[in-house]
């Protein structure tokens, strides 16, 4: 059957105005036939893509591929014939019945777009076909992928479908709920499908289509080797896919939120509360449904009901959900709730209360407890504790701590009788101490276990008689312990989003002067001075990261802190000492914990981890002291200097002098070896033994150019050196060297190198603009002015340059000479990191030159992440850990099994130092303990936190442990320079501090 093809209208965005239009004014959205070109596609000259067999004599990796191109060829023949179901099925059905079971307007509604969708994809299944034929001589796909995907007008049918999609929906429901013959309809046409799948499901399609695609292209990549024809096409295809779907994404999020807030209006009655929602200035940062649990003195629950949780921008909102007379079509259409307000709370004072926390910071004087829901407030003062949830947890624990203790003692006066008893002997004593161990155990296992999955919020309340405020806690079981660190992040970076530095935070660069939402761009977390006063004619010159694992942390404390691990800041003057800064990163706020000179100004630092153990050493006890992670500096004066990454005393590792005793500019590691750029233009290569230990006396030269190599960069096996306007890659296997023409003009030096996916964008000594290159064909693939001359921050200002770079978390972040900070849109899987969106420029710079942007990337190692629910609770062995911030000796493992990371100093003890075997409730499950989907090895979050968190003892983590381990990723950006100012939305400055190095900390939400 041929199908009418038709030129595409020009793509609308969708506000919340047209979206509520589509319900209520659906003529609006009729469609255009004075629009259509008539393409007549027949099936008989245009049938499926069909792969031919499979000659002989194929490669494995080219019948690795044949497959891949054969799963795409079936999966878009089966979404190209589950759309014309749906035209063919539904649509024309319902236009031609009889009594109308639908209006013609609402039917455009319904099925908007979907033609458009169609035609988009058999004109791609026609290309496709030709490709398919000729796979055996070419083997090529991601062109095709390439030019069909990029064209603005896919973008355009595929928005407009998506962003209608939440109203089709509604009116189906709504037709459902009115006609019933409209509802018996569907029925029969979902059981005379041999596959029984529903017009929902059907529709649903096209909003998963891209994401398949990404796969099965990532696939493809995957299995074509470097130099195939098809491998930069597949980059360049996944490159625009991806931007595609994080499009599209995006406008299901706002349509979305949209709905959501409308729902949630019209359950409110407060008027004020309602025009507040309904105003345009509320977004949606979270919503999840959530059981609020309640419990008695004695921990007994009394009542648990599920709630709606709204996390507005400012708002937090709990409503009722109302299932009652909800009719049964939720098989054919999602039926949405009907909400009821419970309760309203401002962001600002809303806090989360962990387990055995509770009072700190509070005023003990002022705030009564009461249980949500009670009729009288609780008069029990923060002077007591206060156990809401599991109650006296930890009060018990005590006492079975303290009965252990006492047990033990007995134990060793037994040891000491000369007579034999029969009740009275080391064996009866043993048993003792093992069945405290095991309710010891039990405890700290409810403890945790409350603390896993329980999000506990203290409310503000309406004050009592006396007019004291009253504040109330709520417990909410979240679905798995994903869900409550999530809802703590947000929380903490949504009362960020609220500070004057973040209202607003960034300008859109080619938005029409619009300012951006604070919440979905980074957000200013700190500022703070480098340098104490009497050092401010330091310089900053060079920073690095150290990254720390922690499984120990509380989910509150690691949920809110920038990123586990300290901020290394080295400076230099003018002539004399050089100084290097510590800062611990381990709380919601950076913290200076040490300082100390060294010989030379620092020009580069580099972090060098440590070695990864052979299968045969990860048992081993004996540990090798290069084993540890190292941080390499370089110096003005020509010399290297090394320190721990451990042990924080900072006390100097080695000292070596470069060959001929030039300035090292600049430090990278690759695997076994670290290059040092050199003043010269040489660079030298420092080796690592296979027994671990450095070789820094005897280092190899390469030779690279006359002037200054400046920057560094690892891109897969090699290393590229920026000299000049030319880019030299050493290969580190054989040293051979080839060359890239970075810049034309000869007197532009390469400044700055930053890689990501396959590509590499370099910035120089001149100019605004920046540089993409492919990293396997050199080729040059895009050139770009961050900053356009027409923005409000370029008034009057020539010869801006560009002084840092940064690729992180789909931002490619730049820093200029005059303060600013520019962050781009990059994809970021594996495709090319083309800039593919609109520019922001940060409304809070520097004064002066962006001397560095340091990613601060910790990550959460939470074996509790393996629990899927609040269900089926399961118990593990302990260790011991002490609080040594000044011995640099890592903390021995008391069990084999016990699992080993970065450790805080507990409030409690633990039980695994107690004589006997290491019991629990159920044995069968401690054995079974490493592979239980269920609990790992204690997780910290039972324990009350120390005060002071910025000290760390750590212990040796196994490779074998780190690949099993789920990962939380928590980022921050850090950025120095001198001077801070912010520009409020007419774009006036005020100048904080003018003289001062300062130091900024972006924050950006949790990864999980």
């Amino acid at each position: 059957m041929p199908l009418q093809f038709k030129l595409l209208r020009k793509f609308t965005p969708w506000t919340s105005e047209t979206l509520q239009a589509a319900v209520f004014f659906p003529d609006q959205y009729e469609e255009d036939d004075a629009g259509y070109l008539d393409v007549p596609v027949s099936d008989s000259k245009h049938p499926p893509p069909e792969l031919c067999p499979m000659p002989p004599g194929l490669s494995p990796q080219q019948i690795i591929r044949r497959h891949i191109l054969s799963t795409i060829v079936q999966s878009e023949r089966s979404y190209v014939e589950s759309l014309k179901r749906i035209l063919q099925e539904y649509k024309k059905p319902l236009l031609e019945a009889e009594p109308k079971l639908m209006s013609l307007r609402k039917l455009r509604v319904v099925f908007h777009r979907l033609k458009e969708v169609l035609q988009c994809h058999s004109m791609f299944q026609i290309a496709l076909s030709s490709r398919v034929a000729e796979w055996d001589a070419t083997e090529k796909i991601g062109d095709l992928f390439v030019a069909s995907f990029s064209k603005s007008m896919v973008l355009d049918v595929y928005s407009d479908y998506v962003n209608n999609f939440t109203n089709a929906m509604a009116l189906i429901k709504k037709a459902c709920l009115t006609k019933p013959a409209f509802l018996e309809f569907l029925k029969k046409k979902q059981a005379s499908n041999s596959d029984r799948i529903t017009l929902y499901g059907l529709m649903v399609k096209p909003i998963q289509r891209f994401p398949q695609f990404i796969l099965l292209l990532q696939d493809m990549l995957k299995n074509t080797q470097r130099g195939h024809a098809d491998r930069l096409s597949l980059q360049l295809a996944l490159t625009e896919l991806e931007t595609l779907a994080e499009k599209l994404n995006e406008q299901k999020r706002l349509v979305d939120q949209v709905a959501e807030i409308q729902q949630l209006a019209k359950s409110v009655g407060d008027r004020n509360l309602n025009k507040l929602l309904c105003g345009g200035q509320r977004q949606v940062v979270l919503c999840e449904t959530l059981t609020e649990t309640v419990y008695g003195e004695r921990g007994q629950i009394l009542k648990s009901k599920e709630r709606r949780v709204f996390m507005l921008n400012d708002l937090l909102v709990c409503a009722n959900i109302n299932v009652k007379n909800q009719p049964d079509i939720g098989s054919l259409v999602p039926v949405g709730p009907k909400y009821t307000v419970k309760w309203t709370a401002p962001l600002l004072q809303v806090q989360v209360v962990e387990v055995g926390q509770e009072g700190k910071g509070y005023d003990k004087d002022t705030i009564i407890f009461q249980h949500p829901g009670s009729k009288k407030a609780s008069s029990t003062s923060l002077s007591t504790k206060i156990y809401m949830g599991p109650p006296r947890l930890y009060q018990e624990l005590r006492e079975l701590q303290q009965d252990l203790v006492v047990v033990t003692q007995i134990m060793q006066l037994i040891s000491t009788l000369n007579g034999m008893y029969r009740n009275l002997n080391l064996a009866v004593a043993r048993d003792w101490c093992r069945a405290l161990q095991r309710l010891v155990r039990i405890k700290e296992d409810e403890i945790q276990s409350a603390n896993r999955c329980h999000l506990r919020l203290l409310l503000p309340g309406k004050p009592d008689k006396s007019g004291r405020p009253v504040s109330f806690m709520v417990v909410f079981n979240t679905p798995n312990p994903r869900s409550k660190i999530t809802w703590v992040n947000q929380l903490h970076m949504a009362k960020v989003a609220l500070t004057t530095d973040n209202q607003p935070g960034w300008f859109g660069i080619e938005d029409d002067g619009k300012t951006k939402g604070p919440f979905w761009c980074p957000l200013l977390a700190y500022r703070m001075p480098m340098y104490s006063p009497r050092c401010r004619d330091l310089k900053p010159e060079a920073a690095l990261h150290t990254p720390v694992q922690s499984s120990l942390l509380g989910v509150s404390t690691a949920s809110t802190c920038l990123a586990q691990g300290y901020l290394w800041i080295g400076s230099g003057r003018e002539h004399g000492q050089g100084q290097v800064d510590l800062f611990s990163l381990n709380r919601s706020f950076p913290r200076l914990v040490k300082s100390f000179p060294v010989s030379s100004g620092v020009l580069c630092m580099e972090y060098i981890p440590q070695q990864s153990r052979s299968e045969e050493d990860i048992d081993c006890p004996l540990e090798k002291p290069a084993d540890n992670p190292i941080i390499v500096m370089g110096l003005q004066d020509g010399s290297m200097v090394g320190y721990s990454g451990v042990d924080m005393a900072a006390q100097s590792l080695f000292t070596c002098q470069s060959p001929g005793g030039v300035a090292v500019v600049c430090l990278r590691h690759l695997l076994a070896l670290v290059f040092a750029g050199l003043q010269d233009g040489n660079v030298a290569v420092y080796s690592r033994s296979a027994e671990g230990s450095w070789d820094w006396d005897c280092p190899r030269s390469v030779k690279v150019g006359s002037s200054p190599i400046v920057s560094l960069l690892v891109v897969d096996d090699t290393m590229w050196a920026g000299c000049g306007n030319r880019v030299t890659l050493i290969d580190v296997n054989c040293f051979t060297t080839r060359c890239l023409d970075a810049h034309p003009d000869e007197v532009v030096s390469v400044t700055q190198m930053v890689k990501s996916g396959g590509g590499v964008w370099m910035a120089f000594s001149a100019g605004s603009n920046i540089r993409l290159f492919h990293t396997e064909t050199l080729e040059h693939l895009q050139e770009i002015n961050v900053v356009p001359r027409n923005t409000p921050f370029t008034a009057g200002q020539r010869n801006i340059l560009v002084t840092c770079l940064l690729v992180c978390q789909g931002m490619l972040w730049v820093g200029t000479n005059e303060g600013m900070l520019v962050t781009l849109p990059v994809p970021k899987l594996e495709g090319i990191p083309k800039v593919t969106g609109k520019g922001m420029i940060s409304l809070n710079a520097h004064c002066g030159p962006v001397e560095f942007l340091i990613p601060t990337i910790g990550s959460l190692d939470l074996e509790l992440l393996k629990s899927e629910s609040t269900e089926d609770v399961h118990v593990c062995p302990e260790a011991d850990s002490k609080d040594d911030p000044s011995s640099p000796d890592p903390v021995q493992d008391l069990h084999q099994d016990k699992k080993q990371g970065i450790s805080l100093c507990y409030n409690l003890h633990s039980t695994s130092h107690l004589p006997g075997h290491l019991l629990s409730a159920g044995e069968d499950e401690v054995q079974d303990s490493g592979t239980s989907p269920e609990h790992g090895i204690e997780d910290g979050s039972i324990y009350e936190i120390v005060d002071d968190p910025d000290v760390w003892v750590r212990s040796r983590s196994s490779t074998r442990e780190a690949v099993r381990r789920e990962k939380v990723s928590s980022v921050a950006i850090a950025s120095g320079g001198r001077g801070c100012q912010s520009f409020n939305r007419d774009f006036k400055a005020t100048i904080h501090t003018n003289r001062e190095n300062m130091l900024l900390i972006w924050q950006i939400p949790l990864t999980l």
